[in-house]
């Protein structure tokens, strides 16, 4: 693989920032890696890394191959606003992470209830376990973990403590605390689960 070459004609993008976080949300929501995606768009992973932490702008021409291989647009990469003046976000347009690369859980997908802002404190999203599923960990950061069991069962472990969820419970806790979950029921099982600071 080789890396991006610097390009005289090319000006730096505007907003590297925002553009950074809406190329990991997008590169997110289809499941690929930061390695799968430099190999798709010719470039190094280290600053395909640089350019989603807002270290670095693409190219032009490189940026038309980040967003060919991620099957989407540069208008969306630049737009100012997010959903209706970016405080509502409609049912079915919200981004659905079938593969999150921090848990690496087996059968878990995220549907993002807010958007993947540096902006927000909060991060928030829908964790939808098939059955069978179960998040990896353990796993502990920074911040407090809130949840509500919206349909199934679950089993939250938490500092080695075990706890049976149905629909209607909730939680809170210390994220500094080791914890995983999984589905102990034969459906779908779904959870509201807010965390702060925002960690992916």
């Amino acid at each position: 693989m080789t890396a991006e070459k610097p390009d005289q004609t090319d000006r730096p993008l505007p907003n590297p920032s925002r553009l950074g976080m809406r190329l990991r949300l997008s590169r997110q929501t289809r499941g690929m890696t930061l390695k799968a995606l430099a190999e798709a768009a010719h470039c190094s992973e280290s600053l395909l890394s640089k350019i989603e932490n807002g270290k670095a702008s693409p190219s032009l021409p490189m940026l038309h191959r980040l967003v060919g291989a991620l099957d989407t647009n540069i208008g969306w990469m630049f737009e100012e606003s997010d959903g209706e003046e970016g405080i509502i976000f409609r049912a079915g347009t919200r981004p659905m992470i079938a593969l999150d690369p921090l848990r690496r859980g087996e059968g878990i997908s995220l549907e993002r209830i807010i958007p993947y802002s540096a902006g927000h404190l909060l991060q928030c999203n829908i964790h939808h376990i098939e059955e069978d599923g179960e998040s990896a960990g353990p796993i502990q950061h920074a911040g407090e973990e809130v949840g509500y069991l919206l349909a199934g069962d679950i089993e939250l472990i938490v500092d080695g403590k075990s706890f049976r969820l149905s629909a209607g419970d909730a939680f809170v806790f210390n994220s500094e605390l080791p914890h995983h979950y999984r589905n102990m029921g034969r459906e779908r099982a779904s959870i509201f689960w807010v965390n702060t600071p925002a960690t992916f």
